[in-house]
């Protein structure tokens, strides 16, 4: 049975996110967590730029895997509010040791107003030691990158 919901997480958490994209719609702790980081600016950017028509927004993203199986796919979302005109990057950086992710989907140009997830970014944890590691998810139009922390939080057991 263990082994059953082991494989299933996986395609629960991707059919969970497409659901949440096409409906529009966050949970409401994400929802209220968006609206907070509304009043704040992008702390964690690397670029800071005064022009930038854009937010990434931290929404407090946090995800528990196992020390001894890790997760083998999972993803933060990219929840960025504002207007763009050039299509926005977005990845993962500062991963746990062994950890992987082959980047995030592209973001074309347009505009976000809401609490509209518009992009995802894919992580495989790998097996590692228990602690909390801050990852960063980060979003870029090729002038400004901005990032907001993704805690990894590996435990004995989840």
């Amino acid at each position: 049975m263990r082994t059953t919901l082991r494989a299933l997480r996986p395609a629960l958490g991707v059919t969970i996110g497409l659901a949440l994209t096409v409906s529009g719609a966050l949970p409401a702790s994400a929802t209220t967590a968006a609206t907070d980081a509304a009043t704040k600016t992008a702390a964690s950017s690397s670029s800071v730029a005064t022009t930038a028509t854009w937010e990434l927004r931290d929404i407090g993203q946090s995800i528990c895997v196992t020390s001894q199986y890790g997760h083998p796919g999972t993803y933060f979302l990219v929840p960025v509010y504002g207007t763009w005109s050039t299509t926005l990057t977005t990845g993962l950086r500062n991963l746990p040791p062994g950890s992987t992710s082959v980047g995030g989907t592209p973001i074309l140009p347009g505009s976000e107003y809401d609490s509209t997830i518009r992009g995802f970014v894919q992580l495989t944890v790998a097996p590692t030691p228990v602690g909390t590691y801050t990852a960063e998810v980060w979003a870029s139009d090729g002038t400004v990158t901005q990032a907001v922390p993704a805690i990894i939080n590996v435990r004995e057991s989840c």
